[in-house]
Order: C-alpha cells, then structure tokens, then sequence
C-alpha cells in the first residue's frame, strides 16, 4: 500500500482530473515517488463513468509527452476521504462541492486547488483551471500546461510531507 493517496477532482472526469492524474504520476515518477505514492482521479458527477479521456485531452497529453490512453472514468464517492491524504481539484465549484460534503474537518482540509501548487499562479491569483471542454486544442494545450505546472509543486509539497 502506498505511503499518500491523491485522487484529482474535476467535473466529468474526461479532461482536467485525468491531465492532473496522468502528469502528476509521470512526475512521481521521475521523482523516485512513483512507488510510495498512489494518484487516481474522479469526476463530481458521473455522466462519462466508464469513459476514456476526452479526445482532445488524450491529444494534448500525448504532444506533451504523456500517455492518458488507460484512463476511465468515475464518480467520486463521499467514502473516499478515509482513504485520501489530499484531494486537488480544477475549481472553487468543485471545491465548495467537496469540502461541503466532507465528514469531517481534517477531510475538509484534505480538498485543495490544484493551482496552489504552482507560485505563479498564486502570485497571479488565478487558482482555478478553467474547464477546456467547450474549447479547441489551444484551450487543452493551456489547460496541460497550467496543471502540469501544478503537479511539478504538488511533487514537492508530497516530498515534504513524506519527509516529516
């Protein structure tokens, strides 16, 4: 069993919570934390359950060097708090959403944005991810770049707390 759980939240779980998922265990990986941490992903609601990633999603993965093709998604069940140590998600609907249904104030905290992880984006205060669906490639491509730039923080910020 793994040392720390993330699961990656977005709404339908076809196109930012699988870049999110997907990058975040490349970099473990490339980081030596592959094997200690565990990183799945879920959607709010559950109208793509069962689903790969959207196709524009699998597009941008792959121009930016990682392979979403395994993805499917899933609804995120209220039961998964016990089991996660951070719950990152794209924007402050999903936030709000999670924290509200959260039994309990540590599993309330466990809910982050996924972009406090990334200084320029704090410093910008642009926090949220916005969702590419409606877009075109450009939008997908955007959406890779910014969560990517979070994971990079959140492999840090799971270095540390691994460490303590």
């Amino acid at each position: 069993m793994a040392d720390y759980r993330i699961c990656v939240i977005c709404s339908g779980n076809i196109c930012r919570s699988p870049m999110g998922e997907v990058i975040l265990r490349h970099l473990l990986d490339e980081a030596g934390l592959g094997d200690r941490v565990e990183v799945d992903s879920a959607g709010t609601g559950g109208w793509h359950e069962g689903d790969g990633a959207d196709p524009r999603t699998l597009t941008s993965l792959t121009s930016g060097g990682y392979d979403g093709s395994a993805h499917r998604a899933r609804q995120w069940q209220h039961a998964w708090y016990a089991d996660r140590d951070l719950v990152l998600v794209a924007d402050r609907g999903h936030e709000r959403e999670l924290q509200r249904h959260a039994p309990t104030e540590q599993d309330r905290d466990k809910v982050r944005l996924m972009r406090e992880f990334d200084d320029d984006a704090v410093a910008a205060g642009t926090l949220e991810v916005d969702d590419p669906y409606y877009g075109d490639a450009a939008d997908f491509d955007r959406c890779r770049d910014e969560v990517e730039a979070a994971m990079r923080g959140v492999v840090e910020h799971v270095r540390e707390q691994l460490d303590a």
